[in-house]
């Protein structure tokens, strides 16, 4: 599987996508307008390891809602990506059982390396 998660609206989730170059077997789901599911976020658990992984604490709503004040368990990690789309960290690049999560030069750079050499 060959997907990214991202915003159409984020002009950072823009520019990386540019930059990866994506092959056209890559399914993207802006996901405002196509919300994540279940089994799709229970899929990016289990190559991420945990929903906090996945969780973006950088979020506007992540200060709005004093959430750094409180204890998050899994479970409310993954309950608050599924309700507010804006606490996944974006973009995330998924290459068969890899995964990439989030914007940072180096996540971007392996994401890149890996397309690259899947083009060879």
């Amino acid at each position: 599987m060959k997907k990214v998660y991202y915003l159409k609206t984020c002009s950072t989730c823009i520019r990386i996508l540019k930059e990866l170059n994506l092959p056209s077997d890559f399914v993207l789901q802006d996901i405002k307008t196509e919300e994540i599911t279940v089994k799709q976020l229970e899929h990016m658990k289990s190559l991420a390891g945990s929903y906090e992984a996945l969780f973006s604490k950088k979020s506007k709503l992540y200060k709005e809602m004093d959430l750094k004040n409180q204890t998050l368990e899994e479970r409310d990690y993954k309950q608050y990506i599924l309700e507010y789309y804006t606490f996944l960290s974006r973009p995330v690049v998924i290459i068969n059982d890899t995964i990439f999560i989030g914007n940072s030069k180096q996540v971007v750079e392996r994401a890149k390396n890996v397309i690259n050499n899947s083009r060879k």
